[in-house]
């Protein structure tokens, strides 16, 4: 079913949406609707919880504490959920938070934040919600059902010690030849993959040497220019995506 309206306002929902439950709002969602956009009662939405596909919704109760929706109809069946794993050096706040919300739009299955020998933003405040919070926003605002797995931040080879052999990583190598970004890739056509986005001081050379020595590593360049990390994870999943994923 197509989606009943795109000016509805969406919202996400961590609880199961079945026909006819009626589902209390948290109170920052309350204030949004009734404070701020100035919905009433009867006034209708879209929710999603990542699991359950988009439902379309009646605003049954609003008050200063309360919301409460009535679910009437799925409006579009749940999409399977992205396979692409980002693993990347954590950059200082305003920039992290424009990167959740990057990867949830470009298809990011899993966010896992590394912390590598020349990682210079966030090594130790990343604060996980925030980053859920903004992978939220930019799935309510961009018309997504998927939102990616978050997980907590890790050193890079605490990452790598536990890695499946059957996923194949795509180190994004400043060192790289500036040649080897589509030819690499199109041999990993049908593969699992995670892609590797480093710090803008770039690897050292014992990381290097690390990533270099796994069977399961594919080295490409993002071209001729220095990027930094932010811009270099939308160059990479546009990369990847219009060349082996799903544009």
């Amino acid at each position: 079913m197509a989606r009943a309206n795109a000016t509805m306002q969406r919202l996400y929902i961590d609880a199961d949406l079945t026909a006819d439950a009626a589902l209390p709002l948290d109170l920052k969602q309350t204030h949004y609707l009734r404070n701020v956009l100035r919905l009433e009662a009867g006034a209708s939405l879209l929710l999603f919880n990542g699991r359950d596909g988009e439902w379309c919704a009646a605003l049954e109760r609003l008050n200063k504490k309360q919301a409460i929706v009535r679910l009437l109809e799925q409006t579009r069946p749940q999409d399977p959920q992205n396979d692409i794993w980002l693993l990347v050096a954590p950059v200082k706040k305003d920039r992290l938070d424009y990167l959740a919300q990057k990867a949830t739009e470009m298809g990011v299955g899993r966010l896992q934040p590394v912390i590598t020998q020349r990682t210079q933003g966030s090594k130790g405040g990343i604060k996980h919600d925030k980053l859920v919070a903004n992978s939220i926003e930019a799935a309510e605002q961009c018309n997504i059902m998927c939102l990616p797995e978050i997980t907590e931040t890790q050193k890079l080879q605490t990452v790598l010690a536990d890695f499946p052999a059957d996923r194949q990583i795509v180190f994004c190598d400043e060192e790289a030849d500036v040649s080897t970004g589509g030819t690499a890739l199109a041999a990993l056509r049908g593969a699992k993959l995670a892609l590797l986005i480093g710090p803008e001081g770039g690897f050292d050379d014992s990381e290097r040497a690390l990533l270099l020595a796994r069977d399961n590593v594919t080295r490409v360049s993002l071209g001729p220019r220095i990027l930094r990390t932010d811009t270099a994870v939308v160059a990479a999943l546009a990369l990847v995506q219009s060349q082996i994923g799903d544009w």
